[in-house]
């Protein structure tokens, strides 16, 4: 097999792990992080974008039969793919933060039920839960996430309209509200008549596991919220506290995935919450690690494999080992000179942002890129690359325009439209910039300049000079 067609039947993957959630068991590997998630030692999991954590939560899913055979049930509160559920909030969302408090609760409420409903739990625990749940109307008879968070949507929207508990003097029950549910403690009257609050109810449910585990896990919260950002501190914070009021809860417990830029954000005014957040890890990847992701990639291709003639147990045992087939497929510098870094640094360095995080997303995007690239040049009449090399210095050139302008425009400007102005005028201007530089490229004073350049740091897109 020549090298035109180990290229043409080899993959390093889709950069966003939404899109290769089938695939990713394959690339797996028990990394410390991993471990303390799957123990249970962790409940909230921060990384930057395209750090992996999405990629914990597919796997996470794909181990669900595995996780209830050790006694651990698992709902996930968010779609893996297509339109986030939370997006439907966005149109008419609610009207505040204690509004969001009740909304999480009785989403998870309805999530547990279901889960339970379906299991066949027959404890008096259940029994309760699920009946209160059903006569609510929260859990929908044709079950999806959507309904689910709609019927409890609906829920919170009927208390609120319904204003203060007050008993009909002719019904003894609240009008209007359709179910006994409330958000808060119901008073003693109240309670005789069956009232309940959700508090109490995700109790019964922690009673009606009797010992065993129930996750729900949460991802894509950032996608879900985008184009409200004073929606998503709203959501977040409320999440954060539901996970707070939870807290006791001994067999029920919440599983967050969330980008740490997000997390800064919503905390940066006070969140007395924050210091309640101590289950916690951040996704975090260096040069070894980013190493073992690529030959991991890579010896997931047979024909890779049957090219160098690897195992891949073998190799992925040693880290020289894995070192010594990346410089086996690629060249020792992309730009030759006694200075100059070799090709693993030259690529962790080009596909770093300004705060010098390298991302697995970027990494897998510039590799596919310049397997793309050296296709092309082979099909153009290019020799192939020389020894054993699958890829030369001028593909891997090539690729860096096409990861950078996916980052700028599918990453910094979407997400970040109202900085888009200030970016486009940095086009084509120096890489190092002063206050007194960037005043003159914005038209700004130097102090409003230095301001901006704060937020692009803060962004990502400008290093912090260090002195």
């Amino acid at each position: 097999m020549n090298k035109r067609d180990i290229l043409a039947s080899s993959t390093f993957g889709q950069r966003i792990a939404e899109d290769e959630a089938d695939q990713l068991i394959s690339y797996f590997v028990e990394t410390e992080q991993w471990r303390k998630v799957i123990s249970g030692q962790v409940d909230v999991v921060y990384g930057p974008k395209g750090s992996g954590k999405s990629a914990l939560y597919s796997l996470l899913r794909q181990k669900r039969e595995t996780l209830r055979e050790q006694g651990i049930f698992m709902a996930a509160g968010e779609s893996i793919r297509g339109t986030p559920v939370f997006e439907a909030l966005v149109a008419d969302p609610p009207a505040s933060e204690d509004q969001f408090r009740g909304l999480w609760k009785l989403y998870f409420l309805s999530l547990i039920g279901t889960v339970l409903r379906l299991a066949d739990f027959d404890n008096s625990h259940a029994e309760l839960l699920i009946s209160s749940l059903e006569e609510a109307q929260l859990i929908p008879k044709e079950w999806s996430l959507k309904q689910s968070l709609q019927a409890a949507l609906d829920y919170v929207r009927r208390i609120e309209f319904a204003g203060e508990l007050k008993l009909s003097q002719v019904t003894g029950q609240i009008e209007g509200l359709g179910g006994k549910v409330t958000l808060r403690e119901p008073s003693a009257e109240a309670r005789e008549q069956g009232y309940i609050s959700a508090d109490s109810l995700l109790e019964e449910a922690d009673k009606a596991l009797a010992g065993m585990k129930f996750w729900i896990v949460l991802d894509r919260l950032d996608v879900a919220f985008a184009d409200s950002s004073g929606l998503e501190e709203n959501a977040l914070r409320a999440l954060f506290r539901v996970y707070r009021d939870m807290a006791a809860l001994s067999s029920i417990s919440l599983k967050i995935f969330l980008r740490d830029d997000i997390w800064a954000r919503i905390t940066s005014t006070g969140f007395r919450e924050a210091s309640h957040i101590t289950k916690s890890i951040t996704i975090t990847w260096d040069s070894r690690s980013l190493l073992n992701l690529v030959i991991r990639r890579a010896l997931h291709n047979e024909s890779i494999r049957a090219f160098y003639g690897v195992d891949t147990a073998t190799v992925l045992a040693n880290a020289a080992t894995q070192e010594k087939l990346f410089y086996r497929m690629f060249p020792s510098q992309v730009d030759p000179g006694e200075k100059k870094p070799t090709t693993l640094d030259w690529i962790l360095t080009r596909t770093m942002d300004g705060t010098g995080k390298t991302t697995p997303r970027e990494l897998i995007h510039l590799l596919s890129a310049a397997r793309d690239q050296q296709l092309r040049l082979i099909e153009m009449g290019a020799p192939e690359p020389a020894g054993e090399e699958l890829f030369d210095r001028t593909a891997l050139k090539a690729a860096l325009p096409e990861v950078s302008k996916a980052r700028y425009e599918r990453t910094l400007c979407a997400e970040q439209p109202a900085l888009k102005s200030m970016l486009d005028k940095l086009e084509g201007e120096k890489t190092q910039q002063t206050p007194a530089t960037l005043s003159k490229i914005w038209h700004v004073s130097e102090a409003e300049a230095l301001v901006r350049a704060e937020k692009l740091t803060d962004v990502g897109f400008f290093p912090e000079a260090r002195t």
